[in-house]
């Protein structure tokens, strides 16, 4: 199961990958709310960076309980010890 997740850190690579090459998209045409296509092009590909990296977080990692699921065995000092 661990290698079937270690397989969805590859999406990682897409972002580097579609800017590894600036001439594959240094130009003009097309323009979106008048930005040239390589400067609108980088900044799609840092919002998608994200929203790749969040899917990737949340089908890596573990679902077990949460911190305010109140399952947690640990217990910290009693207040008797406090006063």
């Amino acid at each position: 199961m661990k290698s079937r997740r270690a397989l969805w850190y590859w999406l990682l690579l897409l972002p580097a990958l579609a800017l590894m090459f600036p001439g594959a998209y240094a130009r003009q045409d097309p323009e979106l709310f008048g930005f040239p296509f390589f400067y609108w092009y980088q900044m799609a590909w840092i919002v998608l960076t994200g929203v790749l990296s969040g899917f990737v977080y949340l089908v890596t990692t573990e679902k077990g309980p949460t911190a305010g699921s109140g399952n947690c065995t640990r217990q910290g000092p009693s207040s008797e010890h406090l006063r």
